[in-house]
């Protein structure tokens, strides 16, 4: 009697296996994190070079800012007269604060680089850390920038009311220097705010991520 079982093909059997789908290689979040630090990271290390940049510019400008006048003060008698920033406590403190802004600059900037440089880190933390630093800067720079362009206004426009004369009709190299360092100082303060609202958003791009 035959029997109903027959062998099954040896093509059949084959076409039953399922063949196994390689699962792609897991993305590591040391790596993943490593790259988004990366990639985050260069426009801050640019920014604060130009920081650095800026705030060695304004406290060489504010230094040599210093001119010599011959003041006529009565007929036939001339005195001269000398206006210096050392004459001016904003000013002193101008040429205080903004080389503490070049040092935390160069000294962030070359924290960076070396963050850069490595495989990975702890970018939350660092970024953090950054943010919080910067923002506290950024208040002492506008501090000095306010404190500084309020006194370079009074030398430029006078106070009839307080009966402050201007001098910068006497002295114009003197306040064209000061202006200058005020500049400055005003492009430092906006290069900080740029840095904490880059850090901010860094650090809202890591929280939504996860």
């Amino acid at each position: 009697m035959a029997s109903n079982e027959t062998a099954t093909p040896p093509h059949a059997a084959g076409s039953m296996e399922v063949p196994l789908k390689r699962s792609a290689p897991v993305q590591t979040q040391y790596g993943s994190g490593a790259r988004s630090f990366k990639k985050h990271a260069v426009v801050p290390t640019l920014l604060r070079v130009f920081l650095f940049a800026t705030a060695v510019t304004g406290v060489i400008v504010m230094v040599t800012s210093k001119e010599t006048k011959q003041i006529p003060v009565a007929p036939g008698i001339v005195i001269s007269k000398s206006a210096k920033f050392s004459y001016s406590p904003a000013y002193v403190y101008y040429v205080a604060t903004m080389s503490v802004a070049a040092l935390y600059s160069f000294i962030t900037g070359m924290i960076l680089v070396l963050a850069l440089m490595k495989p990975g880190g702890n970018s939350a933390k660092l970024e953090f850390h950054l943010v919080m630093l910067d923002s506290l800067l950024l208040g002492i720079v506008a501090a000095t920038t306010g404190a500084s362009g309020g006194v370079a206004y009074i030398g430029l426009k006078g106070n009839s009311h307080s009966k402050w004369n201007k001098i910068c009709d006497r002295y114009g190299s003197y306040c064209l220097h000061v202006g200058a360092s005020v500049f400055l100082s005003s492009t430092a303060s906006v290069t900080l705010l740029l840095l904490v609202w880059l850090s901010v958003y860094a650090l809202y791009k890591k929280i939504a991520g996860r």
